[in-house]
């Protein structure tokens, strides 16, 4: 009997990460997992992606090009256009870091779990840098979106959000362990002006790391600066050997 494979995807599009992104993000799923998987990268592009990743085109979807971008196109996954995937999968982001095991995200038994975002403590929102959901069976949330795009931009500022409130409307909203996932730029670096004086912390309890916005892990690892030296950090030396 064949062992159960466990679908762990990615989604690449447009010009803001390059396929190193893919292929660092597939290296640190096979040493982090003891588990048979089977990792699938959605792209517009495959030049430079591991042969050994499974490609497939990203799933079609009438977006205006001049919307801002909001993470939108994640909804696409939900489609009801997989007929030969089935079951559940592990969706990550392409900017994140992981540093431990990963098995206890595949083998959970519920249906739909995010990370509980760390910008809206009051809130149910969470960040979908990492998610797990069910092929097939949220279409209605994918058309529910495509319907009334306008009114969901209004009420919503970004796919994450509108995810997290219909999965609660079906009763299916959870989140991963706090410790689980964890945000650099809130639990890694440290408050200015200390910032500026020390490398940012190792997470040691953490499985993964989130680099949601500014800096990218590759800007971490080099130092980074934004305008006016807002979040500067220097270089995150301990994030070479997570790559």
């Amino acid at each position: 009997m064949s062992k159960k494979s466990y679908f762990i995807v990615c989604m690449k599009w447009g010009n803001k990460f390059g396929a190193d992104y893919v292929n660092r993000l597939y290296k640190m799923v096979k040493k982090n997992t003891t588990l048979p998987f089977r990792f699938i990268c959605f792209t517009d592009d495959t030049n430079g992606i591991d042969e050994k990743v499974e490609t497939r085109n990203l799933p079609a979807m009438d977006l205006d090009p001049s919307l801002p971008e909001r993470g939108w196109r994640k909804l696409s996954i939900l489609k009801n256009d997989f007929p030969d995937l089935n079951g559940s999968a592990l969706f990550l982001d392409l900017d994140i870091v992981i540093r431990d095991n990963i098995d206890d995200f595949l083998k959970t038994g519920r249906k739909f779990v995010i990370i509980k975002d760390w910008d809206f403590p009051d809130d149910i929102i969470g960040n979908s840098s990492v998610f797990k959901f069910e092929f097939n069976e949220h279409n209605d949330i994918y058309e529910y979106f495509i319907k009334n795009i306008e009114e969901i931009r209004k009420k919503f500022r970004n796919e994450q959000a509108y995810l997290s409130y219909k999965m609660q409307e079906k009763n299916l909203l959870s989140y991963w362990d706090k410790n689980w996932c964890v945000s650099f730029k809130r639990k890694c670096l440290y408050p200015f002006p200390l910032n500026f004086l020390f490398e940012a912390k190792e997470p040691q309890d953490a499985k993964i790391i989130v680099f949601h916005g500014r800096p990218t892990p590759q800007q971490a690892l080099n130092g980074y600066c934004g305008k006016m030296g807002l979040r500067y950090v220097k270089p995150v030396k301990w994030l070479k050997k997570y790559r």
